[in-house]
């Protein structure tokens, strides 16, 4: 597929987005997610953590190694790394509640990163959680934990720049399908123990290093 078709998919998944405005119910469980790739080789290792929210323990972990066929193109993220999520996903024991991704929601230069394309297709709540800014702009939120500022792209709000830790760099949310920026913002916060990263995506991030490292060494 060339950058200029995946973008045509993209516009077409966007229309079977949700966004919902209103709070809404919090799932008592969800699935972090991330892929390491492998430096020099085009294969890559994604792993789906499913945590506890009340705990923050990790319940359960998913892997799934392939090849990357897609190439590096900003923006279209999605299609590098959505075949090998949805592998360790679908390995998981239970359908995901909720899925949180190292990267964007409506973030994103055409309103579809990463956890847009996951939650349309698997028709579940997805947000990002990503470390830097992709689009837009916004003030610096006060130095406490639980603070946020909008983070503002072209006159709309896309997402939230949100202190996880105090006196910590924030972290950039964005709602990506059937949640309300607001519980993302919610969640991102109470799922952040110790680390600037919420703990499903910081243990999706360990678990797939992890399962890198032992397929090299096998």
């Amino acid at each position: 597929m060339r950058p200029d078709e995946a973008e045509r998919v993209q516009d077409e998944l966007r229309t079977r987005l949700v966004l919902p405005a209103g709070r809404g119910p919090l799932p008592g469980t969800v699935v972090g997610l991330d892929v390491t790739y492998d430096t020099g080789s085009d294969r890559a290792v994604a792993a789906a953590v499913l945590v506890e929210v009340s705990s923050r323990a990790v319940l359960e972990v998913a892997t799934a190694a392939g090849e990357v066929t897609f190439p590096y193109v900003p923006g279209l993220l999605a299609f590098r790394e959505v075949p090998l999520l949805l592998a360790a996903i679908d390995r998981l024991s239970q359908p995901p509640p909720l899925l949180i991704c190292d990267g964007y929601g409506v973030a994103h230069p055409r309103r579809f990163g990463l956890a847009c394309h996951l939650g349309v297709l698997l028709d579940v709540p997805a947000f990002g959680v990503a470390k830097t800014a992709f689009v837009g702009t916004g003030p610096e939120p006060a130095a406490h934990r639980g603070a946020w500022s909008d983070l503002t792209d072209r006159g709309e709000v896309v997402g939230r720049r949100v202190r996880t830790r105090d006196h910590t760099k924030p972290v950039f949310v964005s709602a990506g399908h059937r949640i309300a920026l607001a519980d993302c913002t919610d969640l991102a916060v109470r799922l952040s123990a110790g680390f600037r990263i919420p703990e499903p995506t910081r243990q999706a991030d360990i678990s797939s290093r992890a399962a890198l490292r032992a397929s090299q060494n096998g």
